[in-house]
């Protein structure tokens, strides 16, 4: 985390389950007064040991000036949680009716200039803002597990969001360290979800067909691909894929291999064979390992890797994207 420049804005948290937990602490560490809501019994006491849990590894990565658990308070409803928020951040199941609900309810007691966000991984705005008085300042904010490590956040807008919504919750997540993609079309599912969606589906066709395992094709991605995403998207990997004469060369060559039945883009049918199949194969690969621990393992390894990321692109990446003043997104 680098020295805030500016007074960090104040965020409420709408929704504690693993990505909420994992905004708060993204938000607490960049220096932020973090406000959160849960109407789920014990949810302050299960916000509080995740917080704890995660912190060590944000201390390892660089604490904003100020920041600290202690600016974290819990509320017991959405009035009193939003009503002094700039950034209010919802969180709640995965569910069209409830984050329908939640946000109409967010949209009532929030301060007029306040961004509303949702973490929905598919619905688009506009479907989420439907029943909100200000629609023009909710958007999408799909952030990735473990949030308080990974950097990416897709900002997508609604038919009704206005660009002064998208500038200030761009600015917003900007000064936690993290990097937003502002995604101009909208779509289910947005960018990133779609791609990993796509190597999931082709993954089960693979251990469907008994082509490979599950062990095998976590080792697939682990020692080839992974590798190379680590530093550099797909188009990038090709580029360099076309020697001398980069991404001209790798479509010439390869481009008509795009035409070959290599991948399955529907996904098979999820049956009993094959869901024991990946549980078992997971299972085996954890080996002895508890969830807890490969989590640990995992968050120790992406502290590191960010640190090695960090090396190879010093100054702070900018996700460029068109802005049209004649989308809808003007304001």
């Amino acid at each position: 985390m680098r020295e805030s420049q500016q007074k960090q804005p104040t965020v409420a948290i709408v929704g504690t389950g693993v990505i909420g937990v994992g905004w708060i602490t993204r938000f607490l560490a960049g220096g932020c007064d973090v406000v959160a809501t849960d109407m789920a019994e014990g949810a302050e006491e299960r916000m509080r040991k995740g917080v704890e849990q995660a912190w060590p590894y944000m201390e390892q990565r660089g604490l904003a000036e100020g920041a600290s658990m202690d600016r974290l308070t819990f509320k017991n409803n959405i009035e009193d949680a939003v009503k002094d928020a700039a950034l209010v951040q919802e969180n709640v199941p995965e569910r069209e009716d409830i984050k329908r609900k939640v946000l109409s309810d967010i949209d009532e007691h929030a301060p007029l200039e306040a961004v509303i966000a949702s973490s929905t991984s598919g619905i688009t705005p506009s479907t989420l803002q439907q029943d909100c008085t200000h629609p023009e300042r909710v958007i999408v904010a799909h952030p990735f597990h473990p949030v308080y490590l990974l950097p990416l956040v897709e900002l997508v807008g609604g038919t009704s969001t206005v660009q002064k919504t998208m500038d200030k919750a761009e600015d917003i997540y900007k000064q936690v360290d993290m990097k937003p993609l502002v995604i101009e079309k909208e779509v289910e599912g947005h960018v990133a979800d779609r791609l990993m969606e796509a190597l999931w589906r082709e993954a089960l066709h693979i251990v469907n067909d008994g082509i490979a395992t599950t062990e095998e094709v976590d080792a697939a991605i682990t020692y080839g691909a992974g590798l190379r995403w680590a530093q550099m998207g797909p188009f990038m990997t090709f580029h360099l894929a076309g020697g001398d004469q980069g991404m001209r060369h790798m479509l010439h060559q390869f481009g008509p291999a795009l035409k070959l039945p290599w991948t399955k883009l529907e996904a098979p049918e999820l049956t009993e064979e094959l869901k024991e199949q990946v549980i078992e194969g997971s299972e085996k690969g954890a080996g002895h390992q508890s969830v807890a621990e490969l989590e640990k393992q995992r968050n120790e390894f992406l502290v590191k890797l960010l640190d090695l990321v960090e090396e190879y692109w010093p100054e702070p990446q900018t996700i460029m994207h068109n802005k049209t003043k004649e989308s809808s997104h003007d304001g």
